[in-house]
């Protein structure tokens, strides 16, 4: 096994590019170091991100912000303005182990892990948060609904790499939340995760929503119809039904030990109705 830590996103994607076995990124390394000690992943070549600079930051603009790929979770929390504009994404993220691993673990790791119940997944599709990923022909855009394939599985080609996760800039009377059901009370997988982002007007009426599903389906979820169901209302009992049927309908969990096939779908509308209330009582400036 070879280890590198590049200076330079050209030169991690080049040694990526190159490596004819198999070749893991590490930036937190609380997947990888787990799957390594267990025997699940043994790579030929690692490649430390941590010492690319651009890497390590977060940048704020007009057009929102930018979360390098070795920001980890305690960055995002510490970030006065990022998590006043995008609390639910926050939330999430700190959901994910203890606080010794939120001082490690990257919210772009927990994407890439391509888990199902990853945390921070449905929160960042709520959030309509796109991938930048670099690869040999250079740089492209996935939406994060579009990132995970099948568990475990994820867009990137060979010698690609994700550069940053980018969140919108945020309007006037807009916010998000995140919640997940979990058998324990703290450190534990998601049995259903939901992540809702809500704009509104100057009355309250819903103007644009998303809805992210996580741990229901082999990949996280992006519940258009959810969304739709909140627009045009000031969240009524019957649109807060809509949005939970849409959801319920999205689901097509599987049974083990944390949860059943049924538990699950219910789960995922209570928590969705749960979870669009707050969001939109924050962007309402009531929470």
């Amino acid at each position: 096994m070879r280890y590198l830590a590049p200076a330079s996103v050209g030169e991690a994607v080049s040694a990526l590019a190159a490596e004819p076995g198999l070749s893991r990124i590490l930036a937190g390394g609380t997947d990888l170091l787990v799957q390594m000690k267990t025997g699940l992943a043994e790579p030929d070549l690692i490649v430390d991100i941590k010492k690319i600079s651009d890497l390590t930051e977060i940048r704020c603009d007009g057009s929102g912000f930018r979360i390098g790929a070795a920001v980890c979770g305690a960055q995002l929390a510490e970030h006065g303005e990022l998590a006043s504009a995008w609390p639910g994404v926050v939330e999430s993220v700190n959901l994910i182990g203890s606080t010794q691993i939120q001082g490690r673990a990257t919210p772009a790791g927990n994407l890439c892990n391509a888990s199902p119940a990853a945390d921070s997944v449905p929160a960042l599709i709520a959030a309509a948060a796109v991938a930048t990923v670099a690869g040999t022909g250079g740089t492209r855009e996935v939406a994060v609904e579009d990132f995970v394939t099948s568990p475990g599985r994820s867009v990137l080609e060979n010698g690609e790499i994700v550069v940053s996760l980018n969140l919108p800039a945020r309007p006037e009377n807009a916010s998000d939340a995140y919640e997940r059901f979990i058998p324990r009370t703290e450190m534990d997988i998601a049995v259903v995760g939901v992540g809702v982002s809500v704009e509104t007007d100057s009355d309250g009426r819903i103007t644009a929503a998303r809805v992210g599903l996580g741990a229901v389906a082999p990949t996280p979820l992006l519940v258009e119809d959810a969304g739709r169901a909140l627009v045009g209302t000031k969240l009524d009992d019957e649109a807060l039904e809509k949005c939970a049927a849409a959801a319920m309908e999205a689901c097509s969990p599987i049974n083990d030990k944390r949860g059943t096939i049924d538990f699950r779908i219910k789960v995922a509308g209570a928590l969705a109705k749960r979870v669009a209330a707050r969001a939109y009582r924050r962007a309402r400036g009531e929470q």
